[in-house]
C-alpha cells in the first residue's frame, strides 16, 4: 500500500527553511574553523590581515582604503578555502600521483598567490605613501 504523504502545515515548511538555513551556516562555519585549524596559509593569510589592520588604525588610512583591504582580505581567505576543498576533493579521488590531480592542486594554489600579490600590491599603494610621509615626522 503507497502511503501518501502529509502536506505541511502552516508554519512548518518555514521552520524548515529556517532550519535548513541555519543548518548551512553552520556547515560553512565548521568548514571555516577546519580550514583555520588544518592550514598553515590561512594563519599567515589571517596573520597579515591583523597587522594590515593595526598599521590601517596607525596610519589613519581613509574608509576606501579600508574598504579595498577588506574586500582582498576576504577575497584571499575565500580562495585559500577553495584551495583547501580543492586539494580535498584531490586527495579524496586519487592517492597516486597524477598529472590533472596535481594540475587541479597548482591551479587553485595559483589562484590564491595571484590574489596575495596583487592584494600586496595594493597595499603598497595604500601604505607605502603614508610611511614615507611618517619618516620625517620621526626624525623631527
Amino acid at each position: 500500500m503507497a502511503s501518501k504523504k502529509r502536506r505541511p502545515g502552516p508554519g512548518e515548511e518555514n521552520r524548515h527553511r529556517r532550519q535548513k538555513l541555519v543548518s548551512s551556516f553552520a556547515n560553512a562555519w565548521q568548514g571555516i574553523v577546519a580550514c583555520f585549524v588544518e592550514e598553515r596559509n590561512i594563519k599567515i593569510h589571517f596573520l597579515v590581515a591583523v597587522l594590515v589592520m593595526i598599521f590601517g588604525f596607525i596610519l589613519q588610512i581613509s574608509v576606501t582604503e579600508w574598504c579595498l583591504c577588506f574586500v582582498l582580505f576576504g577575497l584571499i581567505m575565500g580562495l585559500e578555502l577553495v584551495n583547501t576543498a580543492v586539494e580535498s576533493v584531490v586527495d579524496l579521488v586519487t592517492e597516486e600521483w597524477r598529472p590533472l590531480a596535481r594540475r587541479a592542486k597548482d591551479c587553485a594554489a595559483g589562484a590564491v598567490l595571484i590574489a596575495a600579490i596583487w592584494a600586496a600590491v595594493v597595499g603598497g599603494i595604500i601604505f607605502f605613501p603614508k610611511l614615507y610621509a611618517l619618516i620625517p615626522k620621526l626624525f623631527s
